[in-house]
């Protein structure tokens, strides 16, 4: 679930909402600038600032402002440094950032769907309340504590394609959700566990292994992962997929696996350039041993690429 569709959910039952978000940030705050979080009337909350001290007191804040029968949108700064005079977080992590309070209602249902469903660009938030628009993403325009505006991208969900539904592809399915991607999973047997007990994807497509690619339609952005049943099928599926870009490809296995593989598709004609393109064996290097863990190796390897890593 993304902050948005708690927003709405809320909204659509009537509770009123503080949507904090940190529009500025300096030095070593643990608030980024663009970090959210949500805090309804019901005191349930989703997101976060930054944690911490400074956390818990701006929720509490936000909670007893929401009892109160109108608030405006406002800004609070808040110093990570003892030494400052007012406005301190509680914090001593040096740098600050600028937090907004935007109370938002029933009647801001509207503008939160126009964001979930990404009709705009953009979302601005000044004192004049939320706005969807086309413009270009300002970040933080201040003049003055009325003259104001913080403005971001619309942040599309990236999309992963877990080609086999077995329980590593369940665990993995539930990780992505969660890390908020747009899950796709791929297998050729309809009524498997796995499978119906998948609830964290997007679609669950039943495909034909050997005619995969006439089925299959992703991005040079997207993340694919390659986890069938056996050594047969992820040879099948790779023959047929590695001709393709995305932005990574795994394949689990072993490394005694993937080097057998790897042989037999270079006498097929597949170039070691084409092979190097394959994260394999997938994962970052943790000793996983169960399928969680595994999901965590896989999940972390990916957030890596994802983030401008290696």
């Amino acid at each position: 679930m993304s902050i948005w569709k708690f927003i709405e959910n809320k909204l659509q039952h009537v509770h009123k909402i503080m949507l904090l978000c940190v529009v500025q940030s300096n030095g070593s705050s643990p608030g980024r600038q663009g970090f959210k979080m949500a805090v309804a009337a019901d005191d349930s909350f989703f997101g976060t600032i930054g944690g911490g001290i400074m956390e818990f007191k701006l929720v509490e804040k936000a909670k007893s402002l929401l009892q109160q029968s109108s608030t405006k949108i406002f800004l609070q700064e808040q110093f990570h440094d003892k030494e400052k005079s007012k406005n301190q977080s509680g914090m001593i992590c040096s740098g600050s950032q600028m937090v907004a309070f935007v109370p938002l209602s029933v009647s801001d249902l509207s503008t939160i769907q126009l964001i979930i469903n990404q009709n705009h660009s953009t979302f601005t938030i000044s004192k004049s309340g939320l706005i969807c628009s086309d413009d270009d993403a300002k970040d933080f325009d201040f003049i003055d504590e009325q003259l104001w505006s913080y403005s971001e991208y619309l942040e599309t969900k990236s999309i992963i394609h877990i080609i086999g539904g077995g329980h590593c592809s369940l665990a993995l399915s539930e990780l992505m959700s969660f890390l908020n991607f747009e899950v796709h999973v791929y297998d050729d047997r309809e009524n498997l566990s796995t499978i119906t007990q998948n609830n964290f994807t997007h679609k669950i497509h039943i495909v034909n292994y050997e005619t995969f690619m006439e089925q299959f339609r992703a991005s040079e952005k997207d993340y694919v992962v390659i986890m069938t049943v056996g050594y047969r099928t992820d040879k099948i599926i790779l023959k047929q997929i590695i001709q393709q870009t995305f932005k990574y490809l795994g394949l689990l296995g072993s490394s005694k696996k993937i080097e057998t593989l790897f042989n037999e598709l270079r006498v097929e004609g597949i170039t070691n350039t084409m092979l190097a393109k394959v994260k394999a064996p997938i994962g970052l290097p943790i000793n996983s041993k169960t399928t969680q863990e595994i999901a965590v190796s896989i999940a972390a390897e990916i957030i890596s690429i994802k983030n401008g890593g290696v």
